[in-house]
């Protein structure tokens, strides 16, 4: 007696297809309108050429991550799972204290107050309904590692995906916004990005054992850059 082919549909996380939804450039969270303090680097100097947007990755990228946005965002995860709303609340509003340049903390704030708006419409009477709900009711800031966190959590993603996608989709903005601001193409963007993503994994790692008083990153280079570039005359991103 012969089977039916397998189609492999089964072996498909449900999770799967939303995560990939929420990361993709497509989605309106307004983060193409940012380049996370890239371009005031690229005003200064500091990064020129694929070498110098190399460090940038290694130096500058790869550390906010691994201290500040998916610490977050794990803590988010776990907190989400009751949901903890006080918890969460405070999370929200340490992530806008670990941002000292008032144009990336504007930035983080308006791009995960979009993320979470946008879930609520299209996911009504659900955990991201709520969130909102808090969220006004509380005065929270908006905070894009906590609305990753939630997207996750409503797709049912675990944590380790969830934190996956918030790094790769970092990396591959500031990547996207270097090829504006930059005589860089793609083939050069993807060999800068391949070494990078190796070392994503253990960043992760560490992140998810990081407590609150651990969190937190500081690179001058950055916050000098970033206060300039808000008043700068010509500016192509926001931040």
């Amino acid at each position: 007696m012969n089977s039916a082919p397998a189609t492999g549909i089964e072996e498909i996380p449900a999770w799967l297809p939303g995560l990939l939804q929420s990361s993709d450039s497509a989605y309106p969270t307004g983060g193409y309108a940012h380049s996370g303090g890239l371009e005031g680097l690229v005003q200064a100097g500091v990064v020129r050429d694929a070498a110098s947007l190399g460090r940038h990755l290694q130096e500058v990228i790869l550390p906010a991550l691994r201290q500040v946005e998916l610490p977050l965002a794990a803590q988010a995860w776990r907190a989400l799972a009751r949901p903890d709303w006080e918890r969460v609340g405070e999370l929200c509003f340490l992530s806008s204290a670990l941002r000292p340049a008032r144009e990336l903390r504007l930035a983080a704030e308006n791009t995960g107050r979009q993320r979470v708006e946008l879930l609520a419409h299209l996911h009504p009477e659900s955990l991201a309904t709520a969130f909102h709900a808090e969220a006004v009711r509380h005065r929270w800031p908006g905070a894009q590692p906590i609305a990753a966190a939630l997207e996750g959590r409503l797709w049912g993603a675990p944590e380790q995906a969830v934190l996956v996608s918030l790094g790769y989709s970092t990396l591959a903005a500031s990547l996207a916004a270097a090829m504006k601001l930059l005589r860089i193409g793609q083939n050069a963007a993807q060999g800068l990005l391949t070494p990078t993503l190796r070392q994503l994994p253990a960043a992760i790692a560490t992140a998810r054992q990081l407590r609150d008083a651990e969190m937190g990153w500081f690179n001058p280079w950055l916050e000098i850059a970033s206060a300039r570039h808000e008043s700068a005359d010509q500016r192509m991103f926001i931040s």
